[in-house]
């Protein structure tokens, strides 16, 4: 029984863990941040209804930027700015293409709702916490 209990609880712990595949790209460093937005303010304003991505570059954002949707009422999601299949160089910032973001530099594609694309590595996926008008983006 304590053998049983035991595989459960490792179990357990390692399927919780924080750190996720999606997240384990050797391009792309993994560099610790946070940064609070409030949704009120005119550039963060397309935050307010769903469907209608924004691209934040300020300093504190990811590496190159980030790219955040509102999909519904309490679902948010942000990514990675750089192109998630190359190191950051200049042309591997993407930009927005509908609701793809799209790499310059070798012209794959990923979808903003799921971060898949037809290369080997999704876009790097960030955490959002919502607090009312304000939402919190980290890693």
């Amino acid at each position: 029984m304590k053998n049983l209990l035991l595989c459960i609880s490792l179990t357990l712990l390692f399927a919780c863990s924080e750190g996720t595949q999606r997240n384990n790209n050797p391009y792309l460093p993994n560099y610790g941040f946070s940064i609070t937005i409030n949704k009120n303010l005119p550039q963060y304003s397309g935050l307010n209804s769903p469907i209608n991505p924004i691209v934040i570059r300020e300093a504190t954002a990811g590496i190159s930027g980030i790219i955040a949707m509102k999909i519904s009422d309490n679902d948010y999601r942000a990514w990675e700015l750089s192109c998630p299949n190359q190191a950051p160089v200049s042309c591997s910032v993407m930009t927005l293409n509908g609701l793809n973001a799209k790499c310059s530099c070798d012209n794959f594609e990923y979808s903003i709702f799921t971060g898949l694309g037809n290369a080997s590595y999704p876009m790097k996926s960030y955490r959002i916490e919502v607090l009312g008008d304000l939402i919190r983006i980290y890693n």
